[in-house]
């Protein structure tokens, strides 16, 4: 698959068939993903790859908890109002029980360690789409980087005391009828182009 293909035809997946990805395929995309760019190239991403389904029921339950306690107002984005309601009625899991689950730490005091993430999880979804494998930007964690319980149990996962989670990719097999990505490109409603010549 070419790049303006992969690129075109990227799609997010949100249900994922109990497979195992092969280490090959996943470290093509950790590759891609290490490979971004980077502030000054400092390179700060630190990639925390979960495979184990106890360490991710885990940090559902531990995200869930998290999310019930949290109040809805007026200005609450759509997508973290979404898990603060599903938590409250039970049962939220918010990695879509993928069997990766790729989590973008990066320095706490670092000014540029939400654009590393977004650079670095971008190539890995491109990657993924490429290897015929879905994927699915993983926000929850990001909202919570703050919450002590969870920060702790990541320490005990090689996160570092100064590092924070700035987004997460879930990847598997689509469970899907072919087994592929969905590959439908949308149309484009914003993300307006201006020429100043």
């Amino acid at each position: 698959m070419e790049a303006m293909e992969a690129i075109l035809t990227r799609r997010s997946t949100r249900k994922f068939q109990d497979r195992k990805v092969e280490r090959e395929k996943l470290m093509q995309v950790l590759e891609a993903g290490r490979y971004a760019p980077s502030g000054g190239n400092n390179q700060h991403s630190h990639f925390l790859v979960i495979e184990n389904k106890e360490v991710m029921d885990r940090l559902a339950v531990m995200a869930e908890k998290a999310f019930s306690g949290m109040e809805i107002t007026p200005d609450t984005y759509s997508s973290l109002a979404h898990s603060i309601t599903a938590s409250k009625k039970g049962g939220y899991i918010f990695h879509y029980n993928t069997p990766v689950l790729i989590l973008s730490c990066n320095r706490a005091d670092y000014s540029n360690n939400l654009a590393d993430t977004g650079c670095a999880l971008e190539n890995m979804m491109i990657a993924c789409n490429a290897l015929d494998l879905g994927s699915v930007w993983i926000n929850q964690l990001k909202w919570l980087r703050e919450d002590p319980e969870i920060v702790a149990y990541l320490q005990t996962l090689g996160m570092e005391p100064w590092e924070r989670v700035y987004g997460g990719l879930a990847v598997g097999y689509p469970d899907t009828a072919d087994g592929l990505p969905p590959r439908k490109a949308l149309e484009r409603k914003g993300n307006l182009v201006t020429f100043i010549e």
